[in-house]
């Protein structure tokens, strides 16, 4: 396994993936802008956004060892769905999500001294038809306000909602956690 690294989120997602991982890490994060550039492909907007938050820690500490970032975002009829503002737009975004596939696209980059991994995971998840009690139900008691999509996979949502889904679940939960485990072995 792969020395300690910095994983620049706070997300308790990402943190319990890499502990169940049992990726050695510790957290260190900075206010980053998410904006992108509106020439960018989905995942390269996702990989964007993921790389800003890793520069931005690696500015202000320059650390030894690896720094990790990622940023999910849902996308659906081809428009990203950020998070929601508010109990009203969770519901409207859940609404749209209703009875549709959709896209969950995180943005991975690794950065240690001057080796960089950068990659898009991407996994499709089909939500079943769902009834406007159904959403009032689940934003009303889980507050899915900090998730893109307004929504957690390994939540009631997950369990009772999704249809399917095409790719890596841990992927949806915000980390593709496979496949940065095998990065972060490359570059021992």
């Amino acid at each position: 396994m792969a020395k300690k690294i910095i994983l620049a989120s706070q997300s308790p997602r990402r943190k319990q993936l890499l502990e169940w991982a049992e990726v050695d890490f510790e957290v260190m994060v900075s206010n980053t802008d998410e904006t992108y550039p509106s020439n960018l492909n989905f995942s390269e907007t996702a990989i964007h956004i993921a790389q800003n938050k890793a520069l931005a820690i690696i500015h202000i500490y320059n650390p030894e060892i690896p720094v990790l970032a990622a940023d999910t975002i849902v996308v659906c009829n081809n428009e990203i769905i950020g998070k929601p503002i508010n109990k009203e737009d969770a519901i409207e975004i859940i609404k749209k999500l209703s009875g549709k596939t959709h896209l969950v696209i995180t943005g991975v980059f690794i950065k240690q001294k001057e080796k960089e991994i950068s990659f898009a995971d991407i996994t499709e998840v089909t939500f079943n038809e769902l009834t406007g009690e159904q959403i009032e139900f689940y934003v009303e008691k889980y507050k899915p306000y900090d998730k893109a999509g307004a929504y957690a996979i390994q939540e009631w949502i997950g369990v009772v909602g999704i249809q399917s889904i095409n790719g890596d679940f841990y992927n949806v939960m915000g980390l593709p956690v496979n496949r940065v485990v095998k990065e972060l072995g490359a570059l021992v």
